[in-house]
């Protein structure tokens, strides 16, 4: 336990000790003064707490503030998170404004206007100005704050620029399969019913006929690339095709401030450019052991904790370089694993044939 929150658990339990010693101070008061007087003393002591309590409670709102301000995430690290940051800024600001106004005067009622026997209780049973202004103007703000978030959602699930990197992620209880297009910058037809794992196709690629499901082979998914890795380039966009195999989940991209739902069998997309390499967040941030994270945002089973994978972010010569090391998924899955099974086929025979029994022929 940090001596952080030793010093915050302290400050509540004095605080906590505090409050019980004046309500029994309170109560000793009530015995010797009698019930009236206790009572107005009660009445003056708990407007003096509200007040305390909310000077305390703004100081501590404006320290948390201050001592966690950018440690979290930090800066967003891509054009639309940008956007989403100042769009949250925004919203902060109008209704951070309006708390302190109404929590202010909240208090400050209660401290002016605490019980006494010499005030005589005014009644507003109606006003329209009043009920106009408060009907309006929220109005007005809220309009304001949806008509910004409408127009970045649009803009995050629009068309993509024509020369946006594409890249398919796919949820699985409990990781995510992402797909490269391959030389022919084309995905390949895929069938739920294809899935096998045993037979390392994790998404249902059409490879090769398969009557049993009346499928014929789509030459295009043959240079796919299925990969665990996701990988993307700085100051390029980037377009994700979400989609799952199983439940529903959720990508979440938190640095990106980004967020989609993976909907079995209804492919979302979303796009945005990332503007530093992991390299570069990581000297931004002085953390070394930095990473662009990507989440399951969707509770999706016992392992849904787990559900979490690993970005890279890097320069488009590094992109091309890894791009060229990574076979398409056809190949390992189907073509290497025949030239590996037929020498040990070839191998099999050779030996059976090397320990049958000769058959010698006497003659008499």
């Amino acid at each position: 336990m940090s001596l952080t929150t030793i010093f915050i658990l302290s400050i509540l339990l004095l605080g906590f000790l505090i409050m019980f010693q004046i309500a029994k101070a309170s109560e000793y008061v009530a015995i010797l003064k009698g019930e009236k007087k206790s009572q107005e003393q009660s009445y003056r002591i708990n407007a003096f707490l509200l007040i305390l309590f909310l000077v305390l409670g703004l100081i501590g709102v404006y320290w948390c503030n201050e001592l966690l301000k950018g440690k979290i995430l930090g800066d967003a690290a891509s054009d639309h998170g940008e956007k989403i940051d100042k769009m949250m800024h925004l919203t902060l600001y109008i209704t951070g404004t309006v708390f302190v106004m109404t929590q202010v005067l909240l208090f400050w009622f209660a401290f002016r206007y605490q019980h006494s026997e010499k005030r005589k209780v005014y009644y507003l049973p109606h006003n329209n100005t009043l009920e106009l202004v408060w009907t309006v103007v929220p109005a007005i703000f809220l309009t304001v704050l949806v008509g910004f978030g409408l127009f970045y959602w649009f803009k995050i699930t629009g068309d993509a620029p024509k020369d946006a990197l594409v890249v398919e992620v796919t949820g699985k209880q409990f990781n995510w399969i992402y797909r490269y297009p391959g030389k022919d910058k084309e995905f390949g037809r895929k069938y739920y019913k294809n899935i096998s794992d045993k037979d390392d196709n994790s998404l249902g690629l059409i490879w090769a006929d398969v009557p049993d499901l009346n499928l014929k082979a789509d030459k295009a998914a043959q240079d796919d690339i299925v990969t665990d890795k996701l990988m993307l380039v700085k100051n390029k966009p980037v377009k994700l095709i979400i989609g799952s195999r199983d439940v529903i989940h959720d990508v979440g991209l938190p640095h990106f401030r980004m967020k989609m739902d993976a909907v079995p069998g209804t492919p979302t997309t979303m796009w945005f450019t990332p503007l530093y390499t992991t390299k570069e967040m990581k000297e931004k941030t002085g953390n070394p052991d930095f990473v662009y994270e990507i989440s399951c945002d969707q509770m999706c089973g016992k392992g849904h904790y787990s559900m979490k994978g690993q970005i890279e972010v890097v320069t488009q010569d590094e992109f091309d370089l890894w791009l060229l090391s990574q076979k398409p998924k056809y190949q390992t899955a189907v073509l290497d694993k025949a030239k590996s099974e037929k020498p040990a086929a070839d191998s099999a025979k050779t030996a059976a044939a090397g320990t049958a029994t000769p058959v010698i022929a006497m003659k008499k």
